[in-house]
């Protein structure tokens, strides 16, 4: 049997473990291993007396994988991301974030829906975890909504499309981890997110606006904020600007050089709204809290990340993602119809698997095909297929494959938001959720539409950057 027929095998086993319940982490490691066992075992032709050996080198490279690749200073982004969000929570960041945003646009049809929307999108700046914003407006957002009479199953899906954003608005945690499986510039990712990000809450806005000016009694409008008091919404705040400033000229600095490198920024961040939670009276045990929260949030991610790279180390071995990227060079379709196949296969995909496994599974596979498709890594603009030199390619694919991502958050039977929000709710069901955010799924739709076809709304920032 061949190293790819074996590839294939092992693939096949590991999905059906998923699809029978078992955590992705541990599917992929063990289907990782019992590869890696089977490949070796098979170079010495079945010899029983050589199976020992097989799994002797099997442990040595499963052994060497978590530890490799998890000490990479990259990853260090990713708890110091999801600390400042828990942190901007427990120093009622959050709350401000939401009352500014209510006060100036809530007057429009909608309005409190579409400040829901854009307080998450500002919470998503100092947030690096869809998970914990869509669980902090539940808390916050899905009150202040039923109190003026909207349809809570609207509200709900309001509140889990809009934590979604924190998918592609940096920092984010999961374009460190695209980052970081296709070996690219983490800063110019983090840049790339911001205006597909805003993009997306802007649509969502829009999408909320349209159904509350249909139907009168899904989100009516709250006025009656003056200008005073809209103005002195403002100071309370500026501390996430404040912070999402800092995050940027670490990443990048228009003005001259960059202040340091994105993990930099992502501790000083993290510092800073631990001052500002001190200074808003944060106690003891509400820190405890949010060091528990990101303690448990970045050991799920990082188990998730350990099993997948084993599974990916396999997958080298076996040599199936250059065996994929041939196939897919080798079709006779327009290189942006099979783009689209793969975009499509990823919804569908995200149904059965959460967002950050789902990535780590395929990306060593896709990620080869697609630069395959455009012509390369090292591709000029002039002579690509998608009209963008490689690297270029690498940053607008992995905005596209987030925003998948994002999409698959919301989507049943998995979409995690959704159980989040009915978590925090108890007068809320998982499926009265799923019913609220049927409607986004025309906004990704529309939103990711735009994206394929205008590239530059991604790669405008970053190109900046080069």
């Amino acid at each position: 049997m061949s190293d790819i027929e074996i590839g294939l095998w092992v693939s096949g086993a590991m999905l059906v473990l998923v699809v029978l319940g078992m955590r992705v982490a541990f599917a992929a490691g063990l289907a990782g291993f019992a590869g890696l066992v089977w490949l070796r075992w098979n170079g010495f032709d079945y010899d029983p007396e050589r199976f020992g050996k097989s799994v002797e080198i099997s442990v040595k490279i499963a052994g060497q994988v978590p530890h490799s690749k998890v000490s990479s200073q990259a990853l260090s982004l990713i708890p110091t991301f999801i600390l400042i969000g828990y942190l901007a929570y427990y120093a009622q960041m959050t709350t401000a974030l939401f009352e500014a945003a209510k006060r100036w646009v809530a007057w429009v049809p909608g309005g409190l829906a579409v400040s829901t929307v854009f307080a998450t999108a500002g919470f998503a700046a100092v947030s690096g975890a869809s998970v914990a914003t869509a669980a902090v407006f539940a808390r916050i957002g899905i009150p202040e909504m039923l109190a003026v009479g909207y349809n809570k199953r609207f509200a709900a899906g309001v509140v889990a499309a809009g934590g979604t954003l924190a998918s592609l608005i940096p920092p984010s945690a999961i374009l460190v981890i695209y980052a970081i499986i296709v070996e690219q510039d983490v800063g110019k990712l983090l840049l790339a997110g911001f205006i597909p990000g805003a993009f997306s809450a802007v649509v969502y806005a829009g999408l909320i606006i349209a159904i509350a000016m249909i139907f009168k009694t899904v989100g009516p409008p709250v006025t009656g904020f003056t200008w005073r008091e809209r103005l002195v919404s403002l100071p309370p705040a500026l501390p996430i600007l404040a912070v999402v400033v800092i995050i940027i000229f670490f990443v990048y600095n228009p003005f001259g050089e960059a202040w340091g490198t994105p993990t930099e920024g992502g501790a000083v961040g993290a510092f800073i709204v631990f001052i500002m939670a001190l200074i808003r009276g944060m106690r003891l045990r509400q820190l405890r809290d949010a060091l528990l929260e990101t303690a448990k949030l970045t050991i799920m991610i990082f188990t998730i990340i350990w099993g997948v790279l084993i599974y990916v180390r396999f997958l080298g071995y076996a040599d199936l993602p250059h065996a994929f990227a041939d196939w897919i060079s080798s079709l006779s379709a327009p290189p942006m119809l099979i783009l689209i196949c793969i975009l499509l296969a990823y919804a569908v995909l995200g149904m059965f698997m959460d967002a950050i496994g789902m990535l780590l599974l395929t990306l060593p596979v896709v990620y080869p095909a697609v630069m395959a498709l455009n012509g390369g890594e090292l591709v000029s603009a002039s002579d690509s297929a998608f009209g963008m030199s490689g690297p270029m390619c690498a940053i607008w694919f992995g905005i596209l494959v987030v925003k998948m991502a994002e999409f698959c958050l919301i989507t049943p039977p998995i979409g995690l938001n959704c159980f989040v929000v009915a978590g925090v709710r108890e007068d809320l069901s998982v499926q009265d959720v799923f019913r609220g955010v049927m409607p986004f799924f025309i906004a990704d739709a529309v939103t990711i539409a735009l994206l394929v076809a205008f590239p530059m709304i991604v790669l405008w920032l970053p190109g900046l950057a080069s």
